[in-house]
């Protein structure tokens, strides 16, 4: 998978910025301020940490020896996710949706609104 797809199709996800918080080799996507991506984008292959359901989060590590508890994160509620073609790319864009999503519904309702008005 290519870092310009991916970082197409996070962006293209309303109120959605890319941020370097962590410094230059990790680029975070959030939402209204909100982490939901994270790419290793200089290593080979490419590495994305995504928000997962806990239970699904474990099912995927079973399934997938790319899909290992999220690096430096909350290894309960993050994948990490080795960019190898080993994992299907529609499983891959599924589980950003699933991120995404996640990290949406957490939001309050005024935040909630102010992300449908952009």
């Amino acid at each position: 998978m290519k870092l310009e797809a991916l970082r197409t199709y996070l962006l293209g996800k309303k109120g959605t910025t890319e941020e370097t918080p962590f410094g230059p080799e990790a680029l975070v996507f959030k939402v209204l301020g909100k982490m939901f991506a994270l790419i290793a984008w200089q290593e080979s292959p490419l590495s994305m940490n995504l928000k997962c359901d806990p239970e699904l989060a474990l099912s995927l590590r079973e399934r997938y020896a790319a899909i290992t508890p999220g690096y430096h994160m909350n290894k309960k509620h993050w994948n990490t996710i080795r960019l190898d073609d080993t994992v299907p790319a529609a499983e891959i864009w599924s589980l950003i949706d699933l991120s995404y999503d996640l990290v949406v519904k957490g939001f309050k309702k005024a935040e909630r609104q102010k992300l449908e008005n952009l």
